[in-house]
């Protein structure tokens, strides 16, 4: 279970790599504007998934910042966005790479914020959620691309595996 987990932990990388390089192709008023997205924009979605991330991560390390609401903007620029998702992606993978496949099939505990309730969770399903979480609104991005007549990435899961680094995971 520990390498399907750290396969879609690289996989979240390369899949952020590609997306961030079309989005920077948008001009700044169709990165800003509403595309009909949950967050709206694509600039405001991709601000969601970081942050999302951060919770988890926050969660599962007990390290690290998050935002407090789901629609925080943890960075106005683009330019910005890309470096901290570069950084949250090589942390994820390390942090993957440093589990024993008993800690993937264990449980974690975390403070949970809202009602300051202790939660122990198996970290496994939790994991799969985070994967999920990514790829989910990383389509709603690729269909904003779509619908502003600009070339979308393919992020197909074989595409990932037939390059240099999805190569290790097969």
């Amino acid at each position: 279970m520990k390498q399907h987990f750290l396969m879609l932990a690289a996989y979240n990388g390369w899949a952020n790599k590609h997306l961030f390089d079309a989005a920077a192709r948008l001009s700044e008023s169709e990165y800003r504007q509403d595309a009909g997205l949950f967050y709206k924009s694509v600039h405001a979605t991709l601000n969601h998934i970081l942050g999302n991330d951060r919770l988890w991560m926050k969660r599962f390390t007990g390290e690290g910042d998050h935002p407090k609401t789901p629609d925080t903007i943890l960075h106005l620029a683009l330019a910005d966005l890309r470096v901290a998702r570069l950084q949250e992606d090589t942390r994820i993978l390390e942090w993957m790479e440093g589990l024993s496949p008993t800690d993937v099939s264990g449980r974690f505990v975390f403070l949970n914020m809202s009602d300051m309730r202790t939660i122990s969770q198996r970290l496994a399903p939790a994991l799969a959620h985070l994967f999920n979480h990514q790829t989910h609104y990383r389509g709603q991005v690729h269909a904003a691309l779509t619908m502003l007549k600009h070339e979308a990435p393919d992020l197909d899961m074989m595409n990932f595996q037939k390059s240099e680094t999805g190569r290790r995971f097969v």
